[in-house]
């Protein structure tokens, strides 16, 4: 497929490298110059400096014979008329905006699918607070089966034995799967013999009402409910957030403009709207930090971020988590001093991933920085146009770093042992921890899955 690719951000970046080992035929659109020069280095791609709004610059990008589009400049405005320019002039099939401004989710009828970050990023923190000590929760099957990433520590009643040893663990009535370790920032596939150590990143799927028991055999639970939240930073993220979370916790926001912390006050209904730099350790003890279950570190300044949530945590704060914009950063940080670190560029990755994906999958997430992936495959077809649909688990060939968590049929999660059969209609949901593979699966599920 031919995909246009307007913006060379962050944001762009990732998703012309998601997409470049595909077989896919990617154009860049950029107006920097050097930044264009530099991911044409690193991926096989076609570069064209300009304007991404302007029609003679998307023609000679070839939008002519793109079927498909993706607007993530860093102007909601440019993304929008590209939008609409590639639908009026070139008849682009399928157009894909990011839009930071929430008005113009209601009036974007050139778009096909508008991604907001902001209200992405909302919801990825909302979940993590959820479940105290995930570090990501990710849904399938519209919630039916979540994945979970959690950090094993040591007292975890499974931190030192086999993953064949989890079952054995569990009530009768609860099952799960160890679908993925990283070690040391490296993957370990998991089998029965398997042992799981402390500091281990483990993902495991199982039912979303059976989450909490299954993260408690990897690590202690902190019995102390989740009541008093700090958000430092009133921006887009912060102030929306806050006026989520309000409705059922206990939230102060610290916001350096006094102006715009009045703005915030005025807009929320239960909520303390402080003014002072998050990085105040006077401040923040005049506050009881160590009495806040939760500090958010979400301004628009990694460096203010990570250190503010580095000294909160110092000051007695169980639990801190920083929004932080560039992936080598979150990767130093995230682990240490810093329980959780938030990429929007990674969030926002996997919305688009969904959406882009020729066939588009039911779910795409981005894990491990861009490294990995986990899918959600809809299988269709029947036996005699499926390479999966009849056959056992333990029949299909996947490739060396692929696992299969799970499958959802109709309400029912059933969790992948050998002698499950794969039926049409099933929600499939894989862990590609070496992206470099997606092709073997996609050469599996081919003939079969609703997103290839």
């Amino acid at each position: 497929m031919k995909i246009l690719i307007l913006g060379a951000g962050q944001v762009g970046s990732s998703v012309a490298a998601a997409l470049a080992t595909e077989n896919n035929d990617i154009t860049v659109v950029d107006t920097d110059t050097q930044r264009l020069r530099d991911l044409a280095e690193k991926l096989d791609i076609r570069t064209v400096v300009g304007h991404a709004s302007l029609p003679s610059v998307l023609a000679q990008a070839g939008a002519e014979e793109a079927g498909l589009l993706v607007a993530v400049t860093s102007s909601d405005e440019v993304n929008l008329v590209a939008c609409q320019v590639a639908e009026q002039q070139f008849r682009t099939a399928t157009r894909v905006a990011r839009l930071r401004e929430s008005e113009y989710l209601k009036v974007a009828s050139a778009v096909n699918v508008a991604i907001s970050p902001e209200q992405l990023v909302c919801r990825h923190v909302e979940r993590l607070i959820e479940y105290p000590g995930a570090l990501q929760v990710l849904d399938f099957a519209d919630g039916r089966a979540q994945l979970v990433a959690v950090r094993a520590v040591r007292g975890g009643a499974l931190v030192g034995h086999e993953i064949r040893e989890l079952r054995q663990h569990l009530p009768a009535h609860v099952d799960a799967r160890v679908a993925a370790i990283f070690r040391n920032g490296r993957p370990v596939k998991p089998e029965g013999s398997t042992v799981i150590q402390a500091e281990d990143e483990v993902f495991f799927l199982a039912d979303a009402r059976n989450i909490t028991t299954v993260m408690s055999e990897l690590r202690r639970l902190d019995s102390r409910p989740t009541r008093r939240l700090l958000i430092a930073g009133g921006g887009n993220i912060g102030r929306k957030l806050a006026r989520t979370l309000e409705k059922k916790y206990q939230v102060k926001v610290l916001e350096r403009s006094r102006e715009r912390a009045r703005s915030i006050a005025e807009e929320l209904l239960n909520s303390i709207v402080l003014v002072g730099d998050c990085a105040d350790e006077d401040l923040l003890r005049e506050e009881n930090i160590d009495q806040t279950d939760i500090y958010l570190a979400l301004t628009n300044d990694d460096e203010a971020n990570i250190l503010s949530a580095m000294l909160a945590k110092r000051l007695g704060c169980p639990r801190v988590l920083a929004l932080i914009n560039r992936p080598s950063y979150a990767e130093l940080v995230e682990g240490g001093s810093i329980d959780i670190a938030v990429s929007p560029q990674q969030v926002t990755l996997s919305a688009l991933l969904a959406h882009i994906r020729e066939g588009a999958p039911a779910r795409v997430y981005s894990l491990r920085r861009g490294a990995a992936e986990a899918i959600e495959a809809v299988v269709r077809g029947d036996r005699r146009t499926s390479r999966v649909i009849g056959r056992s688990l333990e029949e299909l060939e996947l490739p060396e770093a692929t696992t299969i968590g799970g499958i959802v049929r109709g309400d029912k999660l059933l969790i992948a042992h050998h002698d499950v059969v794969i039926e049409s209609g099933d929600h499939v949901i894989l862990f590609v921890m070496d992206k470099r593979q997606l092709p073997q699966v996609n050469a599996l599920f081919q003939a079969g899955a609703g997103w290839l």
